[in-house]
């Protein structure tokens, strides 16, 4: 029902690229240009002004802006108001998550969601935990599921559950046949890193100073963009690394990786952050009860289950 117009033309004042803006809305950029353009020849003005390549808003692009952020709020609450009498959970969810939470943790959930909201259509953007925050920041995303605690104040954070982080080495690894490993035995080591920016990073930095070292004091051999090249490299004999433990359940199983507990254990969290003012659709106020249902369930799993099998034995 919202002017289509004024939806795009929002979401390219707030990204000040018509590029992004088309990736964020699905529609090619020749299709945003058009609405622009027609959104410009109503109001008999030009909203951006264009000059190397660079994109800003004209006096009258703030104050379309100003009033477009409003209407745009005002029919977001209504539809839902609406939605909350009748009982319809529908429209889109937009879901931002880091790139291990995505690849291990939220395809599972998001299918039983979608098993029971078959009207909600998800959106998914996967970044390191930074790139997620800054998503949540720009209103890119209605909710952020991130590995690695969050600077801005201003966002609301709330953690789900703990996600324990653990050695791993090739099977013929000298240190594989051990119980556990304490961290000061990570020093001689070449060590394999995600990059910068990575949430698993950030928490085993965390880690390192709460034990008295720095990142300077290991062996950094190789940095990579995903939890499976770190996974690869360290089948492949490049070195070892410190892991998700949800993201090693088929090596551990098949073999190719053994998996030992830290010596002190290494727990982050997993937390949903959000707009602290932000009004919520329907769609994402369900979609997080049912997303803090199965966190409870997921941590009173972990606190019955036993313990992970690894190559050589149990993680207790």
């Amino acid at each position: 029902m919202a002017d289509r117009r004024l939806q795009v033309f929002h979401t390219v004042a707030r990204l000040l690229s018509f590029t992004k803006a088309a990736e964020t809305l699905h529609m090619t950029q020749p299709a945003v240009t058009f609405q622009i353009r027609q959104l410009e020849e109503h109001f008999n003005t030009r909203l951006f002004d264009r000059t190397h390549n660079r994109i800003s808003l004209t006096a009258a692009g703030d104050r379309v802006y100003e009033y477009a952020d409003k209407i745009l709020a005002l029919y977001g609450e209504m539809n839902s108001r609406v939605r909350d009498l009748t009982g319809d959970v529908s429209g889109i969810l937009l879901i931002g998550a880091s790139t291990t939470i995505a690849e291990y943790v939220l395809p599972a959930l998001l299918a039983e969601f979608q098993a029971r909201h078959k009207d909600v259509h998800i959106r998914l953007s996967v970044s390191n935990s930074l790139g997620i925050v800054h998503m949540v920041e720009s209103n890119l995303v209605d909710v952020g599921i991130v590995e690695s605690p969050v600077a801005n104040k201003s966002l609301a954070v709330e953690i789900c559950w703990h996600d324990k982080l653990v050695f791993i080495c090739p099977p013929a690894h000298p240190l594989a046949k051990k119980q556990r490993i304490h961290v000061r035995e990570l020093l001689t080591l070449p060590f394999l890193a995600r990059e910068e920016g990575s949430g698993t990073r950030e928490v085993i930095s965390e880690y390192l100073a709460h034990n008295d070292l720095q990142w300077h004091d290991l062996n950094l051999s190789m940095e990579f963009g995903s939890p499976e090249s770190v996974k690869s490299a360290v089948e492949a004999g490049l070195g070892v690394s410190l892991v998700s433990q949800a993201t090693i359940a088929k090596e551990v199983k098949l073999g190719t990786l053994v998996a030992l507990p830290l010596e002190p254990i290494l727990e982050r969290p997993f937390s949903f952050v959000y707009q602290r003012q932000k009004f919520r659709l329907r769609a994402v106020e369900e979609f997080m009860r049912f997303a803090r249902g199965q966190c409870q369930k997921a941590t009173s799993a972990d606190a019955a289950g036993g313990p992970l099998r690894t190559a050589t034995g149990d993680i207790e």
